[in-house]
């Protein structure tokens, strides 16, 4: 399972597991753009009484946890990060169902319009 930083709890990693899920939970948000060395190279090992908050992080500068982790920003999830932070569209200004598809239309049809200028430019 893939989440934000925001969901990271000992409890939250432990019901993953306990329900058959491997958790890829980052505990804290991690700085992009990070050197390559740091990047590019596994973690040191863990001590043997590192507590769960470690492991994880253990986990995710691992190869494999980079991997999987990286996954996410093949989703829909980038979007509307996007829509919300650079067009600044966080909520619905008109109600009712037709209403709202209309100008949820209209905001689709910006991030679409920005998109193809990027991929033109």
């Amino acid at each position: 399972m893939l989440a934000d930083a925001g969901y990271y709890s000992d409890a939250n990693a432990a019901s993953c597991v306990q329900s058959g899920m491997e958790p890829f939970i980052p505990p804290n948000r991690d700085k992009h753009n990070r050197p390559l060395v740091e990047r590019f190279i596994d973690p040191a090992p863990l001590p043997e009484n590192a507590g769960p908050i470690d492991k994880m992080r253990q986990k995710l500068k691992s190869a494999e946890g980079r991997k999987v982790y990286a996954e996410r920003k093949s989703t829909v999830e980038p979007v509307f990060g996007i829509i919300k932070h650079v067009l600044g569209f966080r909520q619905f200004f008109l109600r009712g169902l037709e209403a709202v598809s209309g100008e949820w239309t209209l905001v689709s049809m910006a991030w679409n319009l920005k998109r193809m200028f990027t991929l033109n430019g």
